[in-house]
């Protein structure tokens, strides 16, 4: 029982310093940052600008579905309200945050990707014309051998060497 305990922790330390689960844990912390910030936006700078065109924040627009509406001594909504002011604030919190992430982090990187990939295909093209110059290089090569050999009447250069007529003494069995 002990050492199967021991295998499931294990696994479970594994899980845990794979990469993308640190990876994920670290995008979560910055991501609850970014909403402190964006929320901070929203209320200290857009939210009173709406509000200027309005008599209240952005918090406090609402419609009275069932009256009578009001808030009581307490501080307690009286009848139904429609919060319709928070719901705007968050989808601007939203549409901040969308265009905050794609601008200054999805654009960003995928002009890098791009960039990486150009380079990588140039690289390759390259490595492709070095390849297809060396193979025409090395057949003008044989073809120039070839027509040596027809030129001394195809035994080579008498010395043995490629090419070299059978029965010659440095050939090997």
């Amino acid at each position: 029982m002990s050492e199967k305990k021991q295998s499931v922790l294990a696994g479970f330390k594994a899980f845990l310093m794979r990469g993308n689960v640190v990876d994920l844990a670290v995008a979560v912390v910055i991501g609850a940052a970014f909403t402190n910030i964006v929320n901070a936006v929203v209320k200290g700078i857009i939210g009173p600008i709406v509000g200027a065109v309005g008599t209240k924040s952005l918090e406090g627009y609402s419609s009275c579905l069932k009256g009578p509406c009001g808030v009581d001594a307490k501080g307690e909504p009286i009848g139904v309200n429609i919060m319709w002011g928070s719901v705007l604030n968050a989808a601007l919190t939203f549409l901040i945050t969308a265009a905050v992430v794609y601008f200054l982090m999805v654009l960003p990187m995928a002009k890098y990707l791009a960039k990486v990939e150009d380079r990588r295909k140039a690289r390759e093209g390259v490595k492709e014309n070095i390849e297809v110059t060396e193979l025409v290089v090395l057949k003008e090569i044989r073809d120039e051998l070839v027509a040596q050999r027809a030129r001394s009447g195809g035994y080579g250069d008498g010395n043995g060497g490629p090419g070299a007529a059978p029965g010659s003494a440095h050939q090997q069995y």
